[in-house]
């Protein structure tokens, strides 16, 4: 039914999750307990770490940056794309930072949480490259900051991210919004649909007349409300089949 449905589609949306970007080795946020020196993610990804423990804040954010050098998108990154330029794939909502959409050349993605590839001023918003955070000068021998971690203004230098503690960015969320409330098709690849407001898409997208899959390893909430659930197997090996089926190249 699926490449049917795609082939019928008149504006498809994709929504994915952590599920999307574990396949390519990026680690899952919430199964990272260990991984930082016994430290809690969740916590040291929070603007009270940013203000109170700035050292250990940009450490954890160096080390994420630094481990996403040696992925690539895996070869479901690619069947979108193929997706994007021969179907009506519209848009891409995600809630990644990883960047891996737009590095496999998918136009049209929406970031919900932001992204991990930039860096911003905390006050001035001026943009900046990861390099000030994996350049040599972030820390100083004694471990104290060095002015790579701070704009021109002053201000603190953050990863352009949504932090715990921090509300999500309205535009994307909106246009996320009117994506979800136009499809007639709405996939959702590698996502719990546990994270609220984001989890409420594909309720909104099946409440206007969408046809709605969800792609998951495990069971999500909304699975009663699909049109087909496929689970227990790899995304990069459904989109594949999927757009082998298609005939796309």
């Amino acid at each position: 039914m699926m490449t049917k449905w795609l082939k019928e589609s008149k504006h498809t949306v994709v929504f994915t999750g952590a599920g999307m970007s574990t396949e390519s080795g990026v680690p899952d946020f919430r199964s990272a307990q260990g991984l930082w020196q016994g430290k809690d993610p969740q916590q040291l990804a929070s603007t009270e770490a940013m203000r109170h423990n700035p050292q250990q804040f940009v450490e954890f954010y160096r080390m994420r940056i630094k481990g996403l050098q040696a992925v690539t998108p895996h070869k479901g990154y690619e069947c979108l794309s193929m997706w994007a330029k021969h179907l009506q794939l519209k848009s891409i909502i995600t809630q990644n930072t990883d960047g891996l959409h737009e590095q496999a050349g998918n136009p049209n993605v929406i970031p919900l949480h932001g992204t991990i590839r930039q860096l911003h001023c905390q006050d001035c918003g001026l943009t900046y490259s990861t390099d000030r955070y994996l350049g040599s000068d972030a820390y100083r021998a004694d471990r104290h900051f060095a002015s790579d971690v701070y704009c021109a203004c002053g201000g603190f230098i953050r990863p352009s991210v949504v932090l715990f503690g921090e509300p999500l960015d309205p535009r994307p969320f909106e246009l996320a919004a009117k994506q979800a409330l136009q499809a007639d098709l709405f996939i959702v690849l590698g996502s719990s649909l546990v994270v609220s407001p984001a989890n409420s898409f594909p309720a909104a997208a099946k409440e206007h007349g969408a046809t709605l899959v969800i792609i998951n390893r495990d069971p999500t909430p909304l699975d009663h409300l699909a049109d087909e659930v496929i689970q227990d197997r790899n995304l990069g090996d459904v989109l594949q089949s999927i757009t082998d089926e298609l005939a796309l190249a």
